[in-house]
């Protein structure tokens, strides 16, 4: 397996604690910052649901990461979703309307690599 790219992202919940809210606006923001031009024009991969998409989270509570949720972002791939203790919560607003259980924002950071064989 070759590593083609390393991209981190994060993701912010200001309001809900939803530690998944968090990870998969992550893993949008590194997908933001990344082309895979070159598998298709360097490497002449044909069907990018070929290449190996890994994930790393991490959240405050990595327990509560639901794997189909984050996959559902990734367009391409054969995905493989792991959450980690990390992340970060601070202190926000307790707006009920919001949707808001308690005044913690939760922040997640994401890594994903994308392998070729």
């Amino acid at each position: 397996m070759k590593r083609f790219v390393i991209e981190f992202g994060y993701g912010v919940d200001l309001h809900g604690q939803d530690v998944n809210n968090a990870a998969a606006k992550a893993v949008k923001d590194a997908i933001s910052h990344s082309c895979l031009s070159g598998l298709v024009e360097i490497c002449g991969i044909e069907d990018l649901d070929e290449v190996l998409v890994d994930v790393v989270i991490a959240c405050s509570r990595p327990e509560e990461i639901i794997a189909e949720k984050i996959e559902k972002v990734l367009p391409v791939g054969k995905k493989s979703i792991r959450a980690v203790k990390g992340g970060m919560t601070v202190s926000g607003l307790d707006l009920p309307m919001f949707g808001d259980r308690c005044d913690s924002i939760e922040v997640a950071v994401a890594c994903i690599t994308v392998s070729i064989l």
